[in-house]
């Protein structure tokens, strides 16, 4: 059997516009749906029902300047689960701007790296390329900068239209929103460049608003994710923001302000601007949160610390840190924070100084209350979106409880999420999954993880015919959370 990816076209742009164009960066051409794929290795779980879903940017027209990642056309990847059978899709998100650039048959946006202050004739384009979330019976695709929230049937991929529940707030969400699957309520914000520079919302499950609040911060900031637990969400305030001269500009440039402490600030679920309690903690910059909850009068948190640049003398490189973040060179350690909303107290430590690890994920039905696993990426420190490993963690402790790599040198795995077997006996009773790209061999898989037993490698793996381009985050929707 041949199992080799076709080249395809791997430059489709050509050089001009860096590497992130370019090879496994470059985007594929074509919409599929494919079912019967051949298998590798093993068979697909019969008590794996559901669906995985994967977002990306997948640009259909040559750039109009710089490229970044966040730029390109947001497309989904599916994997969707049935009685022992898989379906492959993939779809464009139809944004407003991706519907205009169709219309016109070329590109007419142009990206964040361009100068757009008084510019009316360069425009920015939400590209909901960056996340998904899973609520009331579709998916929500969104954007890195804070954009409209586009419902996604989890099963064709049609773009259905925009979340009416966050239109109604008059503002927009942030690209890592939360979904706590015990109530089906999605909690967001949105930030922006005007005072009070951040809101906050609760969108019901039948898909309206019930909360809406804004959120009072320092200045303009670039908040890029938060967290839940039963009764509270966690805001967050970094020191990693606007550059002021390049904002006057108009211009997206970020810079590292290691003397100002990190703050995450803990508000009731349906609390109003004045209940935040703010908690201060070492600098530093945070792109994802595994899980939070609540211990007593202890709210835990725990993710990726994003760790800055030092120089020899062991003084922090500003520059180089915010210069890392903007090129999506990520350097992470596993981290807890805790804040006690009796005393003010804090605490916080590293889990593990040891790997690089990111875009957590975990048993997402316990969205907001304690869980042991988590299960991360090992991620390269010189090479853009390079996760050549896939772990697990307790996050008590620190603990790595498995790996697994098919050839850390040439594995490009997406974020892997957990999915729970039917009718499950554990927390981590369940399967792992991730799309993975084999460099050396040109390959595209689909790979399905026992969770409770990792080291053990792929219990399936499926064979994609065609390279999955590099991308960003994912989610699992089960069976039992769709609409009919």
């Amino acid at each position: 059997m041949n199992t080799h990816v076709p080249p395809d076209d791997l430059a489709p742009f050509g050089d001009a516009y860096g590497p992130t164009l370019m090879g496994i960066y470059g985007p594929t051409r074509t919409e599929n749906t494919l079912s019967d794929l051949p298998l590798l290795k093993g068979a697909i779980p019969a008590d794996l029902n559901g669906v995985y879903l994967r977002a990306g940017p997948n640009i259909r027209y040559a750039p109009n300047g710089r490229y970044h990642p966040f730029d390109g056309d947001g497309m989904i990847h599916a994997a969707h689960f049935q009685n022992g059978k898989l379906t492959y899709r993939n779809r464009w998100v139809r944004t407003d701007g991706w519907k205009e650039d169709d219309a016109a048959g070329e590109g007419v946006f142009h990206g964040i790296r361009e100068t757009l202050k008084g510019r009316e004739d360069k425009r920015l384009k939400d590209t909901a390329n960056t996340d998904m979330v899973a609520q009331g019976g579709k998916v929500l695709a969104l954007w890195y900068m804070s954009g409209d929230a586009y419902e996604i049937d989890p099963v064709t991929l049609e773009t259905l239209g925009k979340s009416q529940g966050v239109l109604a707030s008059g503002g927009r969400i942030s690209a890592h929103a939360k979904v706590d699957e015990i109530t089906d309520e999605l909690i967001f914000f949105d930030y922006g460049l005007d005072a009070p520079y951040m809101h906050y919302g609760v969108v019901g499950p039948d898909g309206a608003l019930k909360h809406f609040t804004p959120i009072d911060l320092p200045g303009p900031r670039l908040p890029h994710d938060m967290a839940i637990t039963e009764h509270y969400s966690v805001l967050h305030d970094l020191p990693l923001f606007h550059d002021p001269e390049a904002l006057k500009l108009g211009r997206h440039k970020v810079k590292y302000y290691p003397d100002i402490p990190a703050r995450f600030g803990v508000i009731p679920r349906y609390g109003a601007r004045d209940s935040i309690k703010w908690f201060e903690f070492s600098p530093c910059y945070i792109y994802h949160v595994a899980n939070s909850w609540e211990e007593g009068d202890w709210v835990v948190m725990v993710g990726s610390r994003y760790m800055p640049e030092t120089r020899a003398d062991g003084s922090v490189d500003a520059e180089r840190t915010a210069k890392n973040v903007a090129e999506l060179v990520m350097k992470a350690r596993l981290w807890a924070w805790r804040m006690n909303l009796k005393t003010g107290e804090t605490e916080e430590h590293c889990l593990d100084p040891d790997r690089n690890v990111e875009f957590p994920t975990f048993n997402s039905r316990l969205s907001g209350r304690r869980t042991r696993y988590g299960y991360f990426v090992d991620h390269s420190e010189t090479r853009t979106l390079q996760w050549y490993g896939i772990r697990k963690y307790d996050l008590d402790t620190g603990e790595s409880l498995g790996e697994w790599s098919d050839d850390p040198g040439s594995c490009f795995y997406s974020e892997p999420w957990f999915a729970a077997a039917d009718n499950p006996q554990s927390e981590d009773h369940g399967y792992v999954i991730t799309f993975q790209w084999n460099d050396k061999l040109r390959r595209e898989t689909l790979d399905v993880f026992d969770a409770r037993d990792i080291s053990a490698g792929p219990v399936a793996q499926v064979l994609i015919p065609h390279r999955i381009p590099l991308g960003f985050h994912a989610c699992w929707m089960a069976a039992d959370r769709m609409k009919a």
